[in-house]
């Protein structure tokens, strides 16, 4: 690892602020990062806005970022972290494998995307190349993807993959409208949404009297993930979506296809 220098010419420890809403991860990046005696993680927090507020308070010299964080996903926090604490380098961190997020996240700000599950044996080399302001990029997704998507949102900016900003909005919205949903009709209800998002709507169900679990289990209620869907996602210069109706997974046709048997409306949100 090539040490970082302050002012004076002298070696220093590289700064890390950790941003995850599992304590399990962020213990893991703590564990790892104290190895090497060239880093000094200075904060861990677990939501999106603090991390914004924490990397302008702390100016750190590397944030490893995840992407499903609450009040403030990852992408939309790196985008502000950009302008709060533009010397800082920012390493993306998530288990979520989908091209067009990496893409996202790279443009976003981001100078290397590790995927959780290669985090063990990618995490340090990942780290040492964007501390060398070199890019880096999780083995299993393809390399091109790092520099054409930078000069991609250079050369065309409105051109972007948007992410929903604000996930408690998005998390009260879908709860109401799901719990309407479940206990006024005979609806079955396909929502995609991240983790954090569907844990919140998960606990708001339940708070309105609605049996989630035996909604699942009779699959009129089926939570996916927004990694294998891109159903929440848009080109804003293009008429199109990314692939919709080409990546719709085999629960959402099975549920369809058990509405349909069952003479049951479906609602995809």
């Amino acid at each position: 690892m090539v040490p970082l220098q302050n002012a004076a010419g002298t070696s220093k420890p590289c700064r890390v602020l950790v941003v995850d809403d599992y304590e399990p991860w962020r213990r893991l990046v703590y564990s790892t990062l104290q190895m090497p005696p060239t880093f000094q993680v200075i904060g861990e927090v677990s939501d999106g806005l603090e991390a914004v507020q924490k990397a302008q308070e702390l100016q750190p010299d590397l944030i490893v970022l995840d992407i499903g964080l609450p009040t403030l996903n990852g992408i939309e926090a790196a985008k502000q972290i950009r302008t709060q604490a533009p010397q800082s380098k920012i390493l993306f961190l998530s288990e979520n494998r989908s091209l067009d997020i990496a893409r996202e996240a790279l443009r976003s700000g981001g100078s290397g995307y590790v995927i959780k599950s290669n985090a063990a044996r990618e995490l340090l080399p990942a780290v040492e190349a964007v501390l060398q302001g070199k890019p880096f990029l999780s083995s299993g997704l393809p390399e091109n993807i790092v520099a054409p998507s930078i000069n991609q949102s250079l050369e065309n900016p409105s051109r972007e993959i948007r992410l929903y900003p604000h996930d408690a909005a998005l998390v009260d919205g879908f709860a109401r409208s799901i719990a309407n949903a479940l206990i006024n009709g005979n609806v079955v209800v396909i929502a995609v949404a991240t983790q954090s998002q569907r844990t919140g709507i998960f606990q708001k169900l339940s708070s309105s009297g609605v049996d989630v679990a035996e909604a699942i289990d009779r699959k009129r209620y089926v939570p996916l993930d927004v990694a294998h869907t891109h159903s929440t996602f848009f080109v804003a210069s293009s008429t199109h979506g990314y692939g919709f109706t080409e990546a719709v997974p085999r629960a959402m046709s099975e549920a369809l296809r058990a509405a349909k048997e069952r003479h049951l409306r479906a609602a995809v949100g």
